[in-house]
């Protein structure tokens, strides 16, 4: 079974139908397309110590936990992440944002599965720790631009079976945005205005789409878009911050493991990508594929 011809017929398919892939190079495009076009506030040395600082992580990580193989998928998209969306004149803070996001995979984590979405943690903690900071409008109002994050947002996570929540959410939260509009009598400029951000758009496509920091079932996931949604309005318009979506992640991901227990279903893999069906027992799901337990 490992020899000639057949191993390529079992391993190939599983490498090229990998999400992760796909994720890695709309990001690579959307971060080319800032630099040359938008002239994003962000050096080439950043991105390059970003990226390092993630992969020496999860080398790291790889040994110390003796992982059969390091995978640099999961890393390279967090660091491309925190490359598009943070913004510091410092490149410790770079890197410790990177070791951050990474880090936290092999550390916080609850029955095998890693609690925080890392980019979302490692902005969370550089905000709050005033050392970096998020720019919104650094993309523009472009509506085509957005429109381009949107269409490679959606070839990713339908690759990654995670389409539902990221509807979820963006109905939810653009529902409540215009109906607290029309509630107040504000114009629908406002609300408008408020969408029109590429953030907001790479939340809800690439971080709260995240199949290992999602509940496992399609109603669980349904639920959990309904619940960061309602945190982050609440923070938004209750404490008068920004960043809201992040909030409300962060907030709301350590509800994952009650929503998992209460609804439970297949655990996500990489290799074989699922919506979430209640037929396999979690432990068989997970046994079946240890390697990739801190992907």
């Amino acid at each position: 079974m490992e020899q000639g011809n057949g191993k390529n017929q079992l391993t190939q398919p599983a490498i090229w139908h990998d999400p992760r892939l796909y994720q890695i190079a709309s990001l690579s495009t959307l971060l080319l397309y800032g630099l040359i076009w938008l002239h994003f506030d962000i050096s080439v040395i950043q991105i390059a110590v970003t990226l390092g600082a993630a992969l020496l992580t999860q080398y790291a990580g790889t040994r110390f936990y003796n992982l059969p193989a390091f995978d640099p998928k999961s890393p390279l998209i967090s660091a491309l992440s925190l490359c598009l969306l943070l913004r510091t004149d410092h490149l410790k803070v770079a890197a410790l944002a990177a070791v951050v996001a990474i880090g936290s995979k092999f550390v916080i984590r609850w029955k095998d599965k890693h609690v925080f979405n890392p980019t979302n943690l490692a902005l969370v903690v550089m905000i709050a720790g005033g050392l970096g900071w998020m720019s919104p409008g650094q993309w523009g109002q472009v509506a085509w631009f957005g429109f381009l994050i949107a269409c490679l947002g959606s070839l990713v996570v339908t690759r990654a079976a995670r389409a539902d929540v990221t509807l979820a959410f963006l109905s939810f939260y653009v529902g409540l945005l215009f109906a607290r509009a029309l509630w107040l009598g504000d114009p629908l400029t406002i609300p408008l205005h408020q969408i029109e951000s590429g953030a907001l758009l790479i939340f809800a496509f690439f971080m709260i789409s995240d199949p290992k920091t999602t509940p496992d079932s399609r109603a669980g996931r349904i639920i959990y878009a309904l619940i960061v949604t309602l945190t982050a309005l609440y923070v938004q318009f209750g404490f008068f911050r920004p960043n809201g979506p992040l909030w409300g992640l962060i907030v709301c991901a350590p509800f994952v493991p009650l929503i998992d227990w209460l609804l439970p279903a297949v655990r996500y893999d990489w290799s074989r990508p699922t919506t979430g069906q209640p037929s396999v027992p979690v432990p068989l799901a997970l046994s079946l594929h240890p390697q990739r337990r801190f992907s």
